[in-house]
């Protein structure tokens, strides 16, 4: 069961291995939001902050060789974090990628010091090589979202959110897997509200609230690449079941035009699946009441810059 008390000590575990992002006020006057601009974190997203947990909780038990080192599967954003973190730790970091991952986040992955391994076509059979690698080797297994660690390093982010500005009412966060969605859960649990964003093509979690389990959906859209988990994790599921959520869901058209406007007004060049969060709010999706005070968690910016200036700005 994650906890508070997991952020807390993971809030204290990576203090000085992670970047304290700022807190940007935006909206208007009277309907102020606040982007935390997670998208300044190293590698460009949040997830350095469950790498740095898992592997820095992972040495403190003596469970982190530095023979061996981590092991994770993901060719996308989990993977750049899991790999500079290995790289500042000093330990070899073995990332499995799908054969179709694109070259350029292969080329940042092994840029950044990691031995990459492609695997078949899809996330699932990479994930099975990395488990099968960790069973033969005794690697440290890290999963981009369904470990305590992971979520716990995710939730520093609503500490920090709340610290800086503790009237905020509610914290808007995408979901993929579910990692993030749980530690910010976890974290501001009492203190403040949480609304999930999901895309309409991948509804992890509001199917799985639906049906009260975790099942698989399909997986499409623009977010795809940053949002894409078949099926929440166990641990977002659990903490949902147990400090339910606002959960909305946002079309694809609602996402480009985030995306769009974050740039336009602001110059946040974030990524789809970053800008579903701000697509709760701009789409209606979520309509806070008057007086509300909205922390929008920018959560990456690894997507494709020359795109950003293509698409037209919308107003709320």
């Amino acid at each position: 069961m994650l906890t508070r008390e997991d952020v807390i000590a993971a809030e204290n575990r990576i203090a000085g291995h992670v970047r304290r992002t700022p807190m940007l006020r935006g909206g208007t006057t009277s309907e102020p939001v606040w982007f935390k601009c997670e998208f300044l974190q190293h590698t460009g997203v949040f997830k350095a902050r469950g790498a740095f947990n898992r592997m820095l909780a992972a040495r403190e038990r003596g469970e982190l060789d530095p023979t061996v080192g981590v092991v994770a599967a993901s060719g996308g954003n989990a993977g750049l974090a899991f790999a500079y973190a290995a790289g500042v730790l000093g330990v070899p970091a073995i990332v499995f990628v799908p054969e179709t991952a694109p070259t350029v986040k292969v080329q940042r992955l092994r840029d950044y010091g990691a031995d990459v391994r492609q695997v078949g076509s899809e996330f699932a059979e990479a994930n099975d090589a990395a488990i099968a690698w960790v069973e033969a080797h005794g690697a440290l297994f890290c999963h981009p979202y369904d470990q305590l660690e992971i979520a716990a390093g995710g939730g520093t982010i609503a500490q920090e959110v709340l610290e800086d500005e503790p009237s905020i009412d509610t914290i808007v966060v995408a979901v993929g897997g579910g990692g993030l969605f749980a530690g910010i859960t976890a974290a501001a649990a009492s203190r403040a509200r949480v609304v999930a964003a999901e895309p309409f093509a991948i509804p992890t979690l509001h199917e799985a609230i639906a049906a009260r389990r975790p099942v698989d959906v399909s997986v499409s859209g623009v977010a795809a690449d940053s949002l894409g988990a078949r099926r929440v994790g166990e641990i977002a599921f659990e903490i949902a079941s147990r400090v339910p959520p606002r959960s909305v869901l946002v079309t694809d058209e609602a996402i480009v035009a985030a995306r769009a406007q974050l740039w336009a007004e602001y110059r946040i060049p974030a990524e789809y699946g970053a800008a579903t969060a701000l697509a709760a709010i701009s789409s209606g999706a979520y309509i806070p009441e008057p007086g509300e005070r909205i922390a929008v968690v920018v959560c990456g910016a690894n997507t494709d810059p020359r795109t950003l200036d293509a698409q037209v700005s919308v107003s709320r």
